[in-house]
């Protein structure tokens, strides 16, 4: 599917059997969504450029993702998708500035490419050219990013509180607690990691095309761009103290799993020992002797069941006092 937009941020959607006279002098964007052979061609044929395929997306040498030619200025970056879901991905999007145009190829959905066609008519003055949008668009992309990362935050905060406070204030919890809570930091890691990644694509792609004459012949672009860059540069710092934050509520989740499994190898570690006075002397007094005196007793059997019971108790009580129990 193919959406242009002028620079008042109004869309209109073109069929792949259109000509490219029939499209819009006025334009500033074209966004491609998993545009088919026709559609892609219609574009070639407007701009006089080629349009990344969705091969070229997926190679990852830096220079089939960050070039230029004499028309138009060619960019990948990979950003975060589906990040409410659960399972986030990496999806590829190709930037291509060309003839004051900005052109988005994409197979994926990203969340900030519908915050970004929303707020699109909101920009003071809309954008004049492709090169403003795309910096306007770029800086949408970080926005989204920086949300991402504090819903993260406030997910790990919550799961920290499950794992420490709830054990602190006594709160019953039912089997396997904790090992279900490592699922739940695998999925977090996960997502903070695709995060990473994406920022450090943007970073890629925004030291690149700062450097491109392109962006260099538009003053409030350039400032937009080194704006959006040390975004990246402190969203890419905060990503990684989140990690590290992760990765302490992993370790710490793992002690407490081995805490928890000492505390049951000692209660039996325990009772093994508290019993094994009283089963020696069962054991003694089972033996088949003929001359055992104990067993011509009146009182033999309470003696013995009396005698187990010291046996045990006194094992007992010497534990609580060490403070093993």
């Amino acid at each position: 599917m193919i959406t242009v937009y002028d620079a008042r941020g109004e869309a209109m959607v073109v069929e792949g059997d259109m000509t490219p006279d029939s499209l819009p002098d006025d334009i500033v964007w074209i966004d491609l969504l998993r545009p088919d052979k026709a559609e892609d061609h219609l574009i070639e044929r407007f701009l006089g450029i080629e349009i990344p395929t969705r091969e070229d997306l997926k190679d990852i040498e830096p220079s089939s993702r960050l070039y230029s030619t004499e028309d138009a200025v060619f960019m990948t970056a990979s950003l975060v998708c589906r990040a409410e879901s659960g399972h986030p991905v990496l999806t590829d999007i190709a930037f291509v500035l060309a003839r004051g145009k900005l052109i988005t190829v994409r197979y994926d959905e990203p969340k900030s490419f519908d915050l970004f066609r929303a707020a699109l008519h909101r920009i003071p003055g809309g954008c004049r050219n492709g090169t403003m949008l795309a910096m306007r668009l770029f800086e949408t992309v970080v926005d989204r990013t920086a949300e991402i990362l504090e819903q993260a935050v406030a997910k790990l905060d919550d799961l920290s509180m499950q794992v420490f406070v709830e054990r602190r204030v006594g709160k019953r919890r039912p089997p396997h607690y904790l090992e279900a809570k490592l699922l739940d930091v695998a999925s977090y890691h996960r997502l903070v990691a695709k995060t990473r990644d994406s920022l450090a694509s943007m970073a890629r792609l925004l030291t690149y095309v700062y450097a491109t004459p392109l962006l260099q012949e538009e003053k409030e672009a350039r400032d937009l761009c080194r704006t959006v860059t040390l975004d990246v540069q402190s969203l890419s710092e905060h990503a990684s103290f989140i990690a590290n934050n992760i990765t302490f509520l992993l370790d710490a989740s793992l002690g407490l799993i081995g805490v928890e499994q000492n505390a049951i190898i000692k209660i039996f570690s325990i009772a093994s020992v508290v019993f094994l006075p009283p089963t020696l002397v069962a054991s003694l007094y089972g033996m088949n002797f003929a001359h055992m005196p104990e067993l011509q007793w009146t009182y033999g059997y309470p003696m013995a069941l009396i005698a187990m019971v010291i046996s045990a108790v006194i094992p007992f009580y010497f534990f609580r006092w060490k403070g093993w129990l």
